[in-house]
């Protein structure tokens, strides 16, 4: 087994040579390693050829004892070395053997986490009787073991409890004799290899419970996971068993309460009741998952077969957890909990501390099967699994087994000053050319090179050089390296080298579909795809098909390109043959013309009626079931015709009455007659209301005669303007003189 570490960067480095980038780059921080051969330094973000002839890698064991473990041995030793200490180049990778090897006997610490609500009744009657069972189970195995016990149910609140006082006093149905009040969590029993001190305690408990489904598991499982010395857990493997036949709330249910104070991963253990369970919220999964990392304790999940699924989804997030499924009244339990033992403690995950700033961490193991990655199942007891590969800066950090405490402490410095031992006179480094320099090659006159490989002859140097560049670009497109006026073209990220005369191609960066490369049906060649044959377009990602484009007259009727095997419409048509079109009007005013020439004869189109018309596919009928349009002729007649729509566009077929209805001539008799009889009545309807005007005003004439007729007063007297009537006769006859 072996570990690779490689120095990120450092404040400085001179290089004297020129250098160009090379291997597979990574950010400082990332968990990837940086391949990089002995003659590389890292800079930043990628690996810088510089001709170092033997970059110096001092390191030393500080702690190196013997794996050793017997049964009876009372502190085995499972990883070697325990402590290490180098001083590496920058970027100059570094390897040593680390190994790890399971002591027989472990100790074992079993603490048994249960739900208490009152659907887990049938299941406490079993567990009462299973502490002897239990431990002597876990003995035959380990030849240590102890065990303790921890109950919950959930947050005594509405909506999770029913909070009525009655209620929290006895959250049980009526008919339920023995029934303890709500609680979150409570811690019953401290680790201890006495059995009968289990059953005891187990025996106190009673069923309790709340209203909704999901339980307070993550709350119960923080306490039971930080709450370390008041537990007891102690130097050995530590197994956390959560018995349950209901889900769990999570981060964030607790506003439903309106508990809006986040769970601080801290114990909080009153005399053994949890104390912030009305205060703070449920923990998230990733706080559970970073406290069992931290504390070394592998969950065992004994949950009923009706949230087995949620458990599982839930272990995959858990490193070195197992699910187990519960009979209904949790009688399996025992041999639940030892299958899932025997398969945690076949696993082994490689892990390591928060690294410092520009350290980066990449594991790969030789697992029994021959695999490199950095967990191995179906290890057994005594044999040796692990090998670490790790890309380091400087400080220190911790690497070891998930689920055990041992750990090896690996303290890195740094050599960053040019601290090299130059050779004036010629090394065969540099072909016997020039004399190597800080770890550099200076070349004679008249040869250059990273190792003074190249004879300048009758070409300068710059002239090389520009064979290598491509239209005057980057040199080798900054993928190779110009030696003597020929490219050598570098690695790509994926193992293989680039190639072509200037680098400029590679087979890893074609087009993607769903994720693969060319879609999985074809070569990537120099950057485009070379389908295979029954496939096509840019990234390979079509069959050569247009089986689903295929309607009765043509592909997509007509209206869209069958492309992958789907039609592409065009204009407005939609659905998955273009077939319908669902803003389009039917065209008939635009093609009353053509109706016309086409039924009649008639028209502006008459003379090349064919021509003009030939979009449309008319027919004569008697009848019209639908008659969709409605235009006149140039004569004013209307015309009568329905239009059905033909693959393509603009292509009808036409359905046209054989009659029109063409408006009949003026009555010039009925307009003048009826002209002067409008006339006539309106004179008479003039008379009538003229007159009408008189009358009213001459009976308001006469109706104030009236009034004043009325307040007249008559009295005698003579009027003096009247004199009376004279009346004179003369007679004609008679004269004065007689």
């Amino acid at each position: 087994s072996c570990m690779l570490l490689i120095i990120s960067h450092c404040t400085w480095i001179r290089i004297s040579q020129t250098f160009s980038l090379h291997g597979n780059f990574t950010k400082p921080g990332e968990q990837e390693a940086v391949r990089c051969d002995t003659r590389t330094v890292l800079l930043g973000k990628g690996c810088l050829e510089t001709n170092i002839v033997s970059p110096r890698s001092n390191h030393k064991k500080d702690k190196d004892r013997p794996l050793s473990g017997g049964q009876h041995q009372k502190d085995p030793v499972q990883i070697q070395p325990q402590e290490i200490t180098l001083e590496l180049r920058p970027g100059h990778p570094f390897t040593f053997e680390f190994k790890f090897q399971r002591a027989e006997g472990y100790p074992v610490d079993l603490y048994y986490l249960m739900d208490l609500s009152y659907s887990m009744g049938d299941d406490l009657k079993n567990v009462k009787n299973l502490g002897i069972q239990l431990l002597n189970k876990l003995k035959s195995i380990t030849g240590h073991a102890r065990i303790g016990f921890g109950s919950f149910v959930d947050k005594t609140l509405l909506p999770f409890t029913d909070t009525n006082e009655e209620k929290l006093k006895k959250p049980c149905p009526p008919k339920e004799k023995d029934c303890q009040p709500a609680f979150g969590f409570q811690h019953v029993l401290n680790l201890t290899e006495d059995a009968e001190l289990f059953t005891t305690m187990v025996s106190k408990q009673n069923i309790s419970g709340n209203l909704d489904t999901p339980e307070g598991s993550l709350d119960a499982i923080m306490q039971a996971v930080t709450c370390v010395d008041q537990i007891g857990w102690g130097n050995s493997t530590r197994l956390l068993v959560l018995a349950t036949d209901a889900g769990f709330h999570m981060a964030g249910d607790g506003k439903l309460a309106g508990i809006l104070e986040p769970n601080k991963e801290t114990c909080q253990l009153d005399g053994n009741m949890y104390s912030k369970s009305n205060i703070w919220d449920y923990p998230s999964v990733g706080q559970i998952a970073r406290k069992l990392e931290k504390q070394n304790i592998q969950p065992i999940f004994a949950v009923t077969e009706n949230v087995a699924d949620v458990y599982t989804e839930l272990s995959k997030l858990i490193p070195k957890s197992a699910v187990g499924v519960l009979s209904a009244d949790s009688s399996n339990v025992v041999n639940l909990i030892v299958e899932a033992y025997n398969k945690l403690s076949s696993s082994v995950i490689m892990t390591h501390d928060v690294l410092p700033e520009d350290i980066t961490v990449k594991y790969a193991s030789d697992c029994e099967t021959g695999d490199k990655k950095e967990t191995c199942n179906g290890v057994t007891i005594g044999k040796k699994v692990i090998r670490v590969t790790s890309c380091i800066d400087t400080k220190s950090f911790n690497i070891g087994p998930m689920g055990f405490r041992e750990r090896l402490k690996v303290n890195v410095k740094t050599r960053c000053k040019c601290e090299c031992d130059n050779r004036m006179s010629l090394h065969e480094h540099c072909n016997n050319r020039g004399s190597v320099i800080c770890g550099t090659c200076r070349c004679q006159g008249g040869f250059l090179g990273q190792r003074c490989e190249c004879s300048l002859g009758e070409k300068d140097e710059a002239t090389l050089k520009a064979q290598c560049r491509k239209d005057n670009g980057t040199e080798c497109e900054g993928r190779g390296e110009c030696e003597c006026g020929v490219c050598k073209c570098h690695l790509t990220e994926g193992g293989q080298y680039y190639y072509g005369s200037h680098c400029e191609c590679d087979n890893e960066h074609c087009e993607k579909y769903q994720n693969k490369l060319c879609g999985g049906n074809g070569n990537c060649r120099c950057g485009v795809c070379e389908c295979f044959e029954d496939f096509e377009g840019s990234a390979c990602q079509c069959r050569k098909s247009n089986d689903a484009c295929t309607t009765s007259g043509s592909d997509c009727h007509g209206r869209g390109k069958c492309v992958c095997n789907q039609c592409v419409c065009m204009r407005e048509y939609k659905g998955p043959k273009c077939e319908k079109c669902h803003t389009c009007q039917l065209p008939c005013q635009k093609s009353g013309s053509c109706i016309e020439c086409l039924a009649f004869g008639t028209g502006s189109f008459a003379k090349n009626c064919s021509k003009s018309c030939s979009h449309l596919q008319h027919e004569m009928n008697e009848k019209l079931i639908n008659n969709d349009c409605r235009v006149k002729d140039h004569e004013g007649c209307w015309m009568f015709f329905s239009m059905t729509e033909k693959d393509g566009f603009d292509k009808y077929s036409v359905k046209i009455l054989k009659e029109r209805e063409c408006p009949e001539g003026p009555n010039v008799a009925a307009i003048v007659g009826g002209s002067l009889a409008a006339v006539a009545l309106i004179g008479f309807l003039l008379l009538l209301i003229i007159k009408g005007f008189i009358y009213v005003k001459d009976l308001k004439e006469w109706r104030n005669f009236e009034k004043e007729k009325q307040r007249s007063q008559w009295a005698k007297g003579d009027n003096p303007l009247f004199q009376k009537a004279t009346t004179t006769v003369a007679n004609p006859a008679f004269t004065g003189d007689s």
